[in-house]
């Protein structure tokens, strides 16, 4: 295991664009996603990581040790990319066997090492089979094993699962934790995806236009997003305007269209501000209070043990989750119409701009 410090890590590009500065710390044994859209700089900074992007400035420390200049073979790392690149002409345990064989490791250590992880990876079927023999998933598992061959004391997963089908890709993200744990290894993951990010780390650090903008932990990501983008990005809360109105001990009011509510967070009156509220957050009504503000529906989706309510108040969109099939399907049939809302107490959250 190793403790991998990045501080403030710059790669420029010759078209002008340019990744960093990154701050970044990962804990000995701890799984870290890079998670962010295309071209924020998640697999850049990867590369700067495994040695293959030289940075043009900052340091890259191991343990404390600066490797900023160390060629990869002396980083001790591995890697598996999207593409797997098995090697065409061996089978499967000649893959894995392969960085084993060129290092020196005797014949009987190499097929020891090979026997535990195919079986960790269950794949001990598969060692006789030609690399053009396996399924995707098979040969991102065989990947997987190459890659943790030599013991390395990092590894780096680069959007490993993309091009895989969704069903495949849950059932190995579940297996990637599982080995994670079990070699207790420091871990760099990069992937667009949300749901995958949350779904296997310890932390998330989230990458936008070459720079982190927020790290911590899945729910701490998505209960209090640090910023617009990060709010916006992981779909954690509805971006909406307001108004600061009042002070008061713990929160300030906030007014949008006539709608006062209590926020979390500081301002100063009639200063315009931007506050997130969680779809789960919001609840809607049918009930024809008229006290509660009201929206007109603009969509219905259904969603795994959930509806995905979209509302138009005054010109802002508002994304409610609402777990009531029945309710649901009544405001299907109100299509434009008037539905009201509120926000639960606490629930909303004033963001920087």
């Amino acid at each position: 295991m190793v403790s991998v410090v990045l501080h403030g890590l710059m790669r420029r590009f010759r078209d002008g664009t340019s990744i960093g500065p990154i701050d970044l710390t990962v804990n000995d044994g701890e799984l870290m996603t890079l998670l962010g859209p295309s071209g924020s700089g998640k697999t850049t900074t990867l590369r700067m990581i495994a040695g293959f992007f030289r940075p043009q400035a900052g340091r890259l420390l191991f343990d404390n040790q600066d490797v900023t200049l160390a060629p990869p073979r002396d980083r001790n790392i591995g890697m598996v990319f999207q593409s797997v690149a098995l090697f065409p002409n061996m089978n499967v345990y000649q893959n894995i066997a392969f960085a084993l064989e060129m290092a020196g490791w005797s014949r009987e250590a190499t097929i020891d090492r090979v026997e535990y992880l195919a079986d960790l990876l269950d794949i001990r079927g598969l060692l006789l089979r030609r690399s053009n023999e396996v399924s995707g998933g098979e040969g991102q598992r065989i990947a997987l094993a190459r890659a943790l061959a030599k013991e390395p004391n990092l590894l780096l997963l680069d959007e490993p699962l993309s091009a895989l089908d969704p069903q495949l890709r849950e059932r190995l993200q579940t297996e990637i934790r599982r080995i994670q744990d079990e070699l207790d290894i420091t871990t760099i993951y990069v992937t667009h995806s949300q749901d995958e990010a949350f779904a296997i780390s310890d932390r998330v650090a989230i990458l936008n236009e070459g720079v982190v903008n927020q790290v911590g932990q899945p729910e701490e990501l998505y209960d209090r997003p640090a910023n617009e983008f990060v709010a916006s990005f992981l779909g954690s809360g509805n971006v909406l305007t307001g108004v600061v109105m009042e002070l008061q001990k713990e929160h300030v009011i906030v007014e949008t269209d006539g709608y006062r509510f209590g926020a979390n967070g500081s301002g100063v009156e009639g200063q315009t501000v931007k506050y997130t509220v969680k779809p789960e957050d919001i609840v809607l009504t049918l009930d024809g209070n008229t006290d509660a503000p009201t929206a007109s529906i603009i969509s219905v989706v259904p969603r795994i043990g959930t509806f995905r309510i979209t509302i138009d108040f005054h010109g802002q969109a508002i994304v409610a989750s609402v777990p009531d099939e029945s309710l649901a399907h009544k405001l299907r049939s109100m299509k434009e119409a008037e539905v009201g809302f509120r926000f639960t107490d606490g629930s909303v959250m004033l963001i920087d701009e």
